[in-house]
């Protein structure tokens, strides 16, 4: 059984300063407990925290896309020629750059890098951050946009002649691109709970993405995203992303993982005030919510009190406990049938290292419940 593991990148260093030192003048779409510092693109940092991801054994890592965050294909070459190995999931949010042009950006970045490059496609479920860029749709209009975003975009991967298409967002006549993806081709990983992402995703997703639910919830997303893929001959893999917060001992991580909630509750509220973040009309963000009213921890450690607080802005759901047991929570998660499993921290830089045994387990039980099952 492979499995695949996901981190996430960043091009600004974030601090865990006192208050009184702290400043909000950027976003940090990594950690919610500590302050962005330094030059919003800071390339040496960058390409440090891609090489501790390498040397931890992660497979990606994430590029996330916001109506703020720095260019993700420039991020993206960044990472790739700081690294040998590493691959990049770059997401992309339809709509704003015609799917000729997303493809071939996409087949470019692919060519100087071979099998290195996957898109994560985010339609967005925030209708603030869609209005800096000038998108006032509703969520079930751009939902149909994906789709039509996305069988453009195949096409011009894989149409080795010139073709039209006559969509309802998109028309184009002799499209034809030079370049196509290397062979294997770009995988398409797709997020969003609602009926319209899992119509949609269920078409056109080679991996679909979810954020941390409780196991019984994880299931039945999974059920439900097969039986929107069956009628297209698809059968996606599947992504659980989650906060994993450990230590050498199970209470040294919840000490942490308490201390993270206090410094979350002191900055969130002026991070979320002063850049309108708002995940509430996002079905993934209420799922977590109705997850979080019902208790704080769910399964054997799955954490729900951040998404409380944060609102449930994003992947809020932390695992925790010592390498060991966050390992075994996970390997909970592939026993479902996922497997990516993308996992970040709240301190970039040294939780990307700290990671690297419990992606060893994770890789290591894998194999074994395979040779087991195989038996």
């Amino acid at each position: 059984m492979t499995i695949e593991l996901i981190g996430i990148t960043a091009t600004q260093e974030t601090s865990n300063a006192p208050s009184e030192h702290n400043r909000v003048d950027g976003i940090s779409a990594q950690t919610e407990a500590g302050v962005p510092v330094g030059p919003t693109v800071n390339p040496e940092y960058a390409a440090r925290l891609a090489r501790a991801h390498e040397d931890a054994g992660f497979d990606r890592v994430l590029i996330a896309h916001s109506s703020a965050t720095p260019d993700g294909f420039l991020v993206a070459s960044h990472v790739l020629q700081s690294t040998e190995r590493l691959g990049v999931l770059l997401a992309h949010r339809p709509g704003f750059l015609a799917p000729t042009l997303a493809a071939r950006a996409y087949a470019t970045l692919d060519a100087f890098h071979p099998g290195r490059v996957a898109m994560h496609v985010i339609t967005g479920g925030d209708d603030v951050d869609q209005a800096r860029d000038g998108d006032f749709s509703d969520k079930t209009t751009r939902y149909r946009r994906t789709d039509d975003f996305l069988t453009v975009l195949r096409r011009e991967w894989e149409s080795s002649e010139p073709f039209d298409h006559d969509g309802e967002f998109y028309r184009v006549r002799g499209a034809w691109s030079a370049v196509r993806p290397t062979p294997g081709g770009i995988p398409i990983y797709f997020g969003g709970a609602s009926e319209d992402a899992i119509r949609v995703g269920g078409k056109h997703a080679d991996a679909y993405a979810f954020w941390g639910e409780p196991l019984d919830g994880i299931r039945e997303r999974i059920e439900q995203v097969r039986a929107a893929a069956a009628p297209y001959g698809r059968d996606p893999r599947f992504s659980v992303s989650l906060r994993p917060i450990v230590a050498d001992t199970e209470e040294a991580a919840w000490a942490r993982a308490e201390a993270i909630l206090d410094a979350t509750r002191e900055r969130w509220g002026t991070t979320r005030r002063t850049f309108g973040l708002d995940g509430s009309n996002a079905v993934g963000s209420q799922r977590l919510l109705e997850a979080a009213d019902k208790g704080d921890v769910h399964d054997k450690r799955l954490w729900t009190a951040l998404a409380k607080v944060t609102g449930a802005t994003g992947n809020s759901t932390a695992l925790v406990g010592t390498h060991e047991q966050v390992a075994d929570a996970l390997l909970d998660y592939v026993a479902l049938g996922v497997t990516t499993l993308l996992i970040r921290g709240f301190d970039p830089l040294a939780d990307a290292t700290s990671y690297a045994p419990v992606i060893e387990l994770v890789r290591r039980g894998a194999e074994q419940r395979l040779a087991l099952a195989t038996a």
